[in-house]
């Protein structure tokens, strides 16, 4: 019998969450993710540090930003002469709630993968965070053929905000909602009785699917964020799941037979749901999702943090 990383990708299209295109290599994923946190952990690497330099050098009178960028895309063009499929790149955090600028930016990332030869179209995805700005930059951008991919998604209701604005792909946080539910019941925690389908993150990733499915919503759904193997297996058939190479790793070492729910069928049987749209219910939806609102702006202020350590690298 193959692996159950085999046998996921039998199900369900495999993506690499990792800025280190050598451990991408050893995997064979179709996809690659990056944002500021990883592309901060990979360039430490002695392996990387020539890339740094060589952007340093090359282009160290250019506004640190512009830097910065020119980074991400080394990064992903070296990924992508791996990977046979899309690679996706982050805007600027710090841009969250700037939808002109968000804009701005994607445009200048996109150029400058051009300037790689690069078919973005086929092979590029813009990572924005899914703020109500986020989601407007990213309906205008998708209207002139720039597709994207908005993170840090942890509420039914910017999951619903993103198909109305037509996006390519949203990454729904599995760990992290783990993580908030955890540490809310505390001492109360059991884990096993919350493990697997029964799993906070691995349930709100399942109703969203569910929900895109029953709507015929074209835009892919993709988990991300995970803590263990078992959040993975419980996702199985989902459209794409985006791990970490060290969950690679454990899922090409586990024999055992991997359980597929999730589909066509299983979502039709689900129970429907409706929700509001517009910017004000949005908002109000949101802010009633405790989970939803505190990890978010979380998310938000850690890869601030992180891309400000990475431009002080470059400034160093």
């Amino acid at each position: 019998m193959s692996n159950a990383l085999e046998q996921l990708k039998q199900a369900t299209t495999v993506v690499a969450d990792t800025g280190d295109f050598q451990a991408i290599a050893a995997f064979l994923p179709q996809d690659a993710t990056t944002n500021p946190s990883l592309i901060l952990k990979a360039v430490q690497k002695p392996q990387y540090l020539p890339l740094l330099e060589q952007i340093k050098v090359a282009y160290g009178h250019e506004p640190l930003e512009l830097q910065t960028d020119r980074l991400l895309v080394a990064f992903g063009t070296e990924i992508l002469k791996i990977i046979p499929g899309r690679v996706s790149t982050e805007v600027d955090a710090r841009l969250s709630f700037d939808t002109e600028a968000t804009i701005a930016r994607a445009k200048r990332i996109v150029s400058l993968y051009r300037a790689e030869g690069i078919a973005t179209e086929k092979r590029l995805l813009i990572k924005i965070a899914s703020t109500w700005e986020g989601i407007q930059a990213a309906k205008a951008l998708e209207a002139e053929g720039i597709h994207c991919n908005l993170t840090l998604l942890f509420s039914p209701i910017q999951a619903h905000a993103c198909a109305k604005a037509g996006v390519q792909l949203i990454s729904p946080f599995v760990g992290r909602i783990y993580d908030w539910y955890k540490k809310s019941a505390g001492s109360n925690w059991d884990e096993a009785a919350n493990a697997g389908v029964n799993d906070p993150g691995v349930q709100s990733v399942r109703r969203i699917y569910a929900y895109y499915k029953q709507n015929e919503i074209r835009t892919e759904v993709m988990g991300a964020s995970f803590r263990n193997a078992g959040q993975i297996k419980a996702l199985a058939g989902c459209d794409l799941l985006t791990i970490s190479p060290e969950l690679l790793a454990e899922l090409r070492a586990d024999d055992a037979p991997l359980k597929v729910d999730l589909g066509i069928d299983w979502a039709l049987a689900q129970p429907r749901e409706t929700f509001p749209d517009g910017e004000a219910a949005f908002r109000f939806e949101l802010n009633a999702d405790a989970m939803g609102t505190e990890k978010l702006a979380e998310g938000i202020r850690a890869f601030v943090k992180d891309s400000v350590t990475l431009d002080g690298l470059l400034k160093a």
